[in-house]
C-alpha cells in the first residue's frame, strides 16, 4: 500500500512511520509542518529508504494538501497532525483551534473529494484512520470505572476539547458522506524520541542537569502508560484489520499516579546514571543546598494546572477481542529502556532544544520551587 501519514515527523508519527518502513513492504508519505515538536531527526533511520517520502506541508492549507494526494496517490491515510499539549493549549488554545479543527475539515474534504474519484476496487479499500486521545473523554475521578469506546465525551481543556471537536467531524464525515473512517483514542505515551516538555522525559532530562522536578499539586493524578513502539502496532493493525466506522481504544494496561513514575525514573537514574558519576548534576544540587545523593531530592511540587483531571484509564479490551493486540511491553520494561534510551543519546537531546523552548519552560514552571 501507498500510506500517507500526517504529523509523521512528531513523536507517535515517527514511530507509525519507523514500524512500517521497518516491518512492511508498503510506502510512505509523510506530511508535517514541522512545527517546533516536529523532528525529522527522529526519522533518520528510515530517511534513505526508497519507500518513504516527505512533503512540508500544513494541513491548514488545502491546496497543498491536495496537490500531495494528487501526487503520491494513497491508498489509506494515517491523521496524527495535532497540537498535543495540554499546558500549552491553555496558554495559547487558538493554535489548537487552527490545527485540530480547521486542520482535520480540511483534510477530511480533500480525502473526501480524491475518495469520491477513486475507481474500483480502491474505493473499497481506501481508509482515514483518525488518531485521537483518551482525553476527549474527560476525568475518571472518584471511579474504578474505565474509558470504554461508549463513555461519553466531556473534555476539560483546549487540547481535548480540540480533538473531541475533530473526532465529531470524522464521524460525521462518515455517517454523512459515507467516507470510509476509523478512529483510536490512545492513553498517555512515552517511550524514545519524546519531545522534552512532557512528563517522562522532561523529569530524565532535567535530573541528569541538577534541575528541579516539577511535579503538579500533590502528584497524584493518574494515567495509564502506553510505550509508543506499541502504540505504533496498534495502529497499523487498526488500519489493516480495523472495521470501517468502528473506535478502538488503545492502552497500555499500566494506571499510575505521577507522583510514582517520577521516582521511579529517579530510581532508575540512580542505578544507570548515579549522582556519583555526574558531577554536573551534582553540582548543581549543591548550589541549591541539596546533598546530591540521590535524584529524589530534585522533586518539587509546583502549582497544579488549571482543569487538571485526576484519572484517565483505558479499556483496551476491544481492540485485544477484535484484532489481536495487547501491549509487549510493561510499564517497567518499557520505562527502562526509555531511561536508556535518553541517556544513550544525548546529542539527539541537545539538536532539538531551542531558545523558544527554554524560554516557555522558564514561563510555564518558574524555578519549580512554587508552593
Amino acid at each position: 500500500m501507498k500510506i500517507l501519514v500526517t504529523g509523521g515527523a512528531g513523536f507517535i508519527g515517527s514511530a507509525v512511520i519507523r514500524h512500517i518502513i521497518d516491518h512492511t513492504e508498503h510506502s510512505v508519505c509523510n506530511v508535517d509542518k514541522l512545527t517546533y515538536a516536529g523532528n525529522l531527526e527522529s526519522l533518520a533511520s528510515v530517511s534513505d529508504n526508497e519507500r518513504y517520502c516527505f512533503r512540508r506541508v500544513d494541513i491548514c492549507n488545502r491546496a497543498a494538501l491536495a496537490e500531495v494526494f494528487h501526487e503520491f496517490r494513497p491508498d489509506v491515510l494515517m491523521h496524527l497532525a495535532a497540537e498535543s499539549h495540554v499546558d500549552r493549549s491553555i496558554d495559547g488554545p487558538a493554535a489548537f483551534i487552527e490545527t485540530n479543527i480547521v486542520g482535520t475539515y480540511n483534510l477530511l474534504e480533500v480525502a473526501r473529494e480524491y475518495w469520491n474519484k477513486l475507481g474500483e476496487p480502491n474505493k473499497s479499500t481506501f481508509r482515514f484512520h483518525h488518531i485521537s486521545t483518551d482525553e476527549v473523554y474527560g476525568d475518571l475521578h472518584d471511579t474504578s470505572s474505565l474509558f470504554t469506546e461508549a463513555t461519553p465525551y466531556a473534555p476539560s481543556s483546549p487540547y481535548s476539547a480540540s480533538k473531541a471537536s475533530s473526532d465529531h467531524l470524522v464521524r460525521a464525515w462518515k455517517r454523512t458522506y459515507g467516507l470510509p473512517t476509523l478512529i483510536t483514542n490512545c492513553s498517555n505515551n512515552y517511550g524514545p524520541y519524546h519531545f522534552p516538555e512532557k512528563l517522562i522525559p522532561l523529569i530524565i532530562l532535567n535530573a541528569l542537569q541538577g534541575k528541579p522536578l516539577p511535579v503538579y499539586g500533590k502528584g497524584d493524578q493518574v494515567r495509564d502508560w502506553l510505550y509508543v513502539e506499541d502504540h505504533a502496532r496498534a495502529l497499523y493493525q487498526v488500519l489493516t484489520c480495523g472495521q470501517v466506522g468502528e473506535t478502538y481504544n488503545v492502552g497500555g494496561h499500566n494506571e499510575k499516579k505521577n507522583i510514582d513514575v517520577v521516582k521511579t525514573l529517579c530510581s532508575i537514574l540512580d542505578e544507570l546514571k548515579p549522582l556519583a558519576s555526574n558531577t554536573a548534576a551534582c553540582a548543581a544540587m549543591r548550589a541549591s543546598g541539596l546533598e546530591g545523593k540521590a535524584y529524589e531530592e530534585l522533586i518539587s511540587y509546583v502549582k497544579d494546572r488549571p482543569g487538571h483531571d485526576q484519572r484517565y484509564a483505558i479499556d483496551a479490551s476491544k481492540i485485544e477481542r477484535e484484532l489481536g493486540w495487547k501491549p509487549d511491553e510493561t510499564f517497567e520494561s518499557g520505562i527502562r529502556k526509555t531511561v536508556q534510551w535518553y541517556l544513550d543519546n544525548p546529542s539527539w537531546v541537545e539538536r532539538i532544544k531551542s531558545g523558544a523552548y527554554q524560554s516557555w519552560l522558564d514561563k510555564q514552571y518558574g524555578d519549580g520551587s512554587q508552593a
